[in-house]
């Protein structure tokens, strides 16, 4: 695990993420989940889609969270989703694929501020 305070900011929003998933009914079906392009965050899946969930953690008092989520970051998650797509051939069928963000925002002491979840954000 890296030492990176932004990577340990990062585990925490993406915990919190995923809790908030989980409670909605969803199951995650990957974590972190590397490809050429980079990483999804979330990969998750309800009886009706699947979730490609892209999470931003912020501090409180920084910029927005989900401020940062500009085109050529979404052309390059649509890229990472097709390869997660192909690598896992035996997954279950469901009649929806989205693209959703969470936006997360935490206190100096790691405690959740505000959890913005956007439904197909693109």
């Amino acid at each position: 695990m890296s030492s990176d305070p932004r990577h340990h900011l990062g585990r925490i929003g993406e915990n919190l993420a995923v809790e908030h998933l989980e409670r909605r009914g969803f199951v995650v079906l990957d974590r972190n989940y590397r490809t050429r392009w980079g990483e999804l965050d979330v990969v998750a899946c309800d009886d009706e889609r699947i979730v490609f969930c892209e999470v931003k953690t912020r501090r409180l008092g920084s910029s927005a969270p989900l401020e940062g989520l500009r085109e050529p970051q979404r052309r390059r998650l649509r890229r990472m989703a097709v390869s997660w797509l192909q690598a896992k051939p035996r997954r279950t069928y469901v009649p929806e694929l989205r693209f959703d963000a969470v936006g997360v925002t935490i206190d100096a002491t790691g405690q959740l501020v505000a959890l913005e979840h956007l439904e197909g954000a693109f």
